[in-house]
């Protein structure tokens, strides 16, 4: 295997035998001083939705916490430091739930099931550092028109998510960053598919970053009315994630509870954190 290179923290990946691989909490040595100009376009929705079908997609030893509510938030992000400049998009899912941890005690947060990314490299360094139940989605930049943003999620050409945001009103609230965050991690095992090689509940607590960059300032928010939908898919449709969508698309909307649309900036250099705000629960 090729040695270590003093540009790079001796962090791995698959694939190994090329020594330790940059990305987002690897960024070479010679980079990390350079401005972050990201900015990101968040569109959010917070509905109530079924207590019985929402509780089925919890983790283990993991119950619902408050009411039902599943928030939808997509996110498109430009200029990423990490990334060179680049950009990419996020379909996140998310609801709170709370779990009682023999060392910690009572722990509370949102729980995202699943995340949707429309690039390689942030699924692939997310689901192995990070332990985030990230897949592949197209997402096309959102459409504005006036007060009232559209934005979707395809697979291949179907397109199974919509979400839409209108009767904005600035606001000169900002959202609360105080809940903790839960993850769920797990790696089937080679050669027994049905068996893990790990399977663990991770946590971030309220104010701490699970994915170890932060700091994204808010520039302007507003807040109005919105809608999404989940299309029903088959596996003629999206062969591998058609169980995902439908499960989501069988939540029932009883009642929307918040929308929002958020611009964001960063703030200062592109940095290297690492991700030790997020960690395995009683390990």
């Amino acid at each position: 295997m090729k040695n270590d290179d003093p540009n790079l923290k001796s962090q791995y990946r698959m694939p190994r035998v090329f020594g330790p691989l940059p990305g987002p909490r690897n960024v070479p040595r010679d980079k990390q001083n350079l401005p972050n100009n990201q900015t990101n376009l968040v569109l959010s929705a917070t509905v109530l939705t079924d207590e019985l079908l929402l509780s089925e997609l919890l983790p283990p030893d993991c119950t619902l916490q408050g009411e039902p509510t599943l928030t939808l938030t997509m996110t498109f992000m430009s200029n990423i430091g990490w990334l060179a400049g680049r950009g990419y998009s996020i379909l996140s899912v998310g609801f709170p739930i709370a779990h009682h941890s023999k060392a910690r005690g009572e722990l509370t947060g949102n729980f995202t099931p699943v995340l949707w990314e429309n690039l390689a490299d942030p699924i692939l360094t997310g689901r192995e550092e990070l332990g985030f139940a990230k897949i592949y989605a197209d997402m096309p930049p959102p459409v504005i028109l006036g007060d009232r943003y559209s934005a979707r999620a395809l697979w291949q050409g179907f397109q199974f998510f919509e979400m839409e945001l209108g009767d904005l009103v600035e606001s000169p609230d900002r959202p609360s960053q105080s809940s903790g965050s839960f993850h769920y991690k797990f790696i089937p095992r080679t050669g027994a598919l049905g068996q893990a090689d790990c399977a663990y509940l991770e946590y971030a607590p309220p104010n701490r970053s699970a994915t170890g960059y932060g700091g994204m300032r808010v520039v302007r928010r507003s807040t109005g009315n919105g809608s999404f939908r989940f299309h029903r898919a088959r596996w003629e449709d999206v062969p591998f994630q058609y169980p995902i969508i439908n499960a989501l698309a069988a939540l029932p909307i009883r009642e929307m509870r918040a929308a929002s649309v958020t611009y964001q900036a960063a703030e200062g250099l592109i940095g290297d954190p690492s991700a030790q705000g997020l960690a395995p629960i009683d390990a």
